[in-house]
């Protein structure tokens, strides 16, 4: 479900439990896991393609990405999206998380396709996480929880993807 900005602060905020960094008090990692195959398979047949994945990512607040190949997409670029272990959160960026300022930027610059984009949003959707935006997920960290030392500016991608 992709709502608005606010309501995706909102969101965040109530799942930053400072006790609990990277995973969530409650967390069902085989509940978890189901729903990312879930993911990984509605993606394999939107595409008609495999789809790398990275999955159960230890020592980290995000569960696992799935990759979209380049070859499978319209403008040629992978797109990727990333699966937090906290309520289904999840976002999605084309090539890599970083690489633009979010899905607006990489669209205007022919990177990522209204179609590539509206299938993976419908996927998540359909799925029931929470999408993010890219550009919330990059921004300002101003929550309780302590992160890690090594993080010079914090990010709510730090809180909700990093490692730890």
């Amino acid at each position: 479900m992709t709502g608005s900005r606010a309501d995706s602060l909102m969101l965040l905020r109530e799942l930053d439990d400072p006790n609990w960094l990277e995973r969530p008090r409650e967390y069902d990692r085989n509940g978890t896991a189901v729903l990312f195959d879930g993911l990984v398979k509605r993606l394999e047949g939107d595409f008609s393609t495999q789809c790398a994945t990275e999955q159960d990512t230890q020592d980290s607040s995000e569960y696992g990405r799935v990759v979209v190949p380049a070859e499978a997409t319209t403008c040629g670029t992978r797109v990727v999206v990333c699966v937090s272990k906290f309520g289904s959160l999840a976002f999605i960026c084309a090539d890599n998380p970083g690489a633009f300022l979010g899905t607006d930027e990489a669209q205007a610059e022919g990177h990522l396709h209204s179609d590539d984009l509206r299938k993976v949003s419908r996927a998540l959707d359909d799925l029931a996480y929470a999408v993010l935006p890219e550009e919330l997920v990059e921004s300002d960290y101003d929550g309780p929880s302590q992160l890690p030392w090594h993080v010079q500016r914090p990010s709510w991608w730090h809180r909700f993807f990093g490692t730890f």
